[in-house]
């Protein structure tokens, strides 16, 4: 299986076969360590009104000519990806998507097979600490929820109108008491932190879920599976220790 170059996009949305049956648990939340302050930013990107693509414009999105081969295809798409990764562009979530819709016409792959072929070094190997939240749709009851996460997190939680259940509106709450709250106490356990490209990932993977008019069975099961994953991979996850300031100049002692 191949792998991308997510923080390097080894993608590494941004992503095993586990059968894992809905509704049912998998553990206690993560909830991580109290951190410092970050900025939070809007989520509007998972709106799907941009214009479907169309094969020219998927060229035009990978910068590629009508008559490259599978290989630069395949190497322009990581490119990309890595060009567009959230630590690297804050405002890029919405270039990727548009790079992974580009690649899944020019490769005639669904988005759940780019994820298995392509994007699951993330899950791997996280790109950085898990602060960005991730709402697993196909178990959260929305309004019916007894412990709502959109009532003690506003500012972090919205309810979708199409679909009546709760998605993560803004990102950067990862040291927010309430957000953490709503994590923990979650009835459904629906809610998990994430690395940037796994949340991208994960979006992508629920979004072809959530709109297809079959079944989807498969790729329910491929999301928990990466769900699982992701949460005990990142609670592994370790710092790069700080390297020791080091100088070459000559000091005289006295």
């Amino acid at each position: 299986m191949g792998s991308w170059l997510l923080s390097g996009l080894t993608l590494t949305a941004t992503p095993t076969s586990i059968t894992i049956l809905p509704f049912r648990k998998h553990g206690s939340p993560f909830i991580p360590k109290k951190q410092a302050r970050r900025v939070s930013y809007s989520c509007s990107c998972r709106s799907r009104e941009d214009v479907p693509l169309s094969t020219a414009s998927a060229y035009a999105v990978l910068g590629l000519q009508p008559d490259c081969s599978t290989t630069e295809i395949k190497a322009a798409f990581r490119s990309k990806v890595k060009q567009f990764h959230p630590d690297v562009n804050k405002d890029g979530d919405s270039m990727i998507r548009r790079v992974i819709e580009a690649y899944q016409i020019l490769s005639n792959c669904t988005r759940s097979e780019i994820i298995e072929r392509e994007c699951l070094d993330p899950f791997d190997a996280p790109e950085c600490e898990a602060f960005d939240i991730f709402v697993n749709e196909l178990l959260c009851v929305g309004k019916a929820c007894s412990s709502s996460c959109v009532q003690r997190a506003p500012h972090a939680f919205s309810f979708v109108s199409s679909t009546g259940t709760a998605r993560a509106s803004s990102q950067g709450h990862g040291d927010d008491y309430q957000v953490q709250c709503a994590v923990g106490q979650c009835p459904r356990n629906c809610i998990h932190y994430v690395t940037p490209s796994q949340r991208i990932l994960l979006e992508e993977l629920l979004d072809s879920i959530l709109e297809a008019p079959y079944d989807i069975s498969a790729e329910a099961d491929l999301l928990y599976s990466l769900i699982t994953k992701a949460k005990f991979e990142n609670n592994r996850f370790q710092k790069p220790k700080k390297q020791p300031k080091t100088s070459s100049q000559h000091v005289e002692w006295f």
